[in-house]
This record gives C-alpha cells, structure tokens and sequence, in this order.
C-alpha cells in the first residue's frame, strides 16, 4: 500500500501545485476525478476521447511528452451538455466557465495518473482513492 499512497501523494500534490488536498482546486480536481470515475475510469474517459476524434490530444496527456490542449467545446461534444451542466451547477459556475476549467484541469489529471507514460492497471483504485483523499481532506476542513 505505500507505493500506492506515494503515487497518489505525486498525483495530488502535482495536481494542486504542491497544496495539501484542501487547496483551492480541489472541487475541480474532485469533480474531474469523479467524471473518469463516471465515465469508465482512464480507459473509458480515453476512449471517449478516441471516438470522438480527440485520440491524439488525449494520447498525449498519457504519454511522456507534452500535453496537447482540449478545447471547452470539445468536452461539451465528448461528454454532453448535460453533464457538464449538471457539474456547473455542482460547481456554482456557468456551463462555459465550467467547460473551460475543466478543459484545462482534465488533461492535467490524467498526465499525473499516468507518470510512466500509460494508464496503470490499478488506475480505477487510484483515481477512487484520489477522491477518497481528497473528500478526507475536504471533511477535516469542516
């Protein structure tokens, strides 16, 4: 289990800028971790991407190299309006805002769950104990 609680301490604090979990993107970090967890984990979320025709900006949050931009659009295309709406709605933004944020925090999670360049095995267990620390974090702040 510790290598596995290092991995997610990379991820979170790569994610937050070094913050603890109760930094001040973690509602947007936890609703981009619950949409891969939502939407089939990495693979579902990366096959999402595939079908509609973003595979290559997708495969490069993977990979090693840098990461290609998504535009709001795209994910409204890839993921609905409605979903996106209902998360705005979460959030206490617009749907663009929303969309844009997330353009910009999704590929980032997904390049820090994949440091070696590939989705992991246990990449649902990281992904729901990412959420599990950050709900933790969020709960000791209460």
């Amino acid at each position: 289990m510790g290598l596995l609680d290092g991995v997610l301490g990379n991820v979170l604090g790569g994610l937050l800028g070094g913050q603890s979990p109760q930094g001040a993107q973690s509602p947007l970090m936890q609703v981009a971790l619950q949409m891969l967890q939502q939407n089939g984990g990495l693979q579902g979320v990366l096959g999402k991407f595939e079908q509609a025709g973003f595979g290559q900006q997708a495969q490069s949050w993977v990979g090693t190299g840098q990461n290609q931009p998504i535009d709001a659009g795209a994910l409204s295309q890839i993921f609905g309006n409605g979903q996106i709406g209902q998360i705005a709605q979460q959030l206490g933004l617009s749907h663009d805002q929303t969309a844009g944020q997330l353009a910009q925090m999704l590929p980032q999670v997904i390049d820090k769950l994949t440091p070696q360049g590939q989705v992991p095995d246990n990449h649902s267990d990281l992904v729901n104990q990412a959420l599990a620390l950050l709900q933790k974090g969020k709960s000791a702040q209460a």
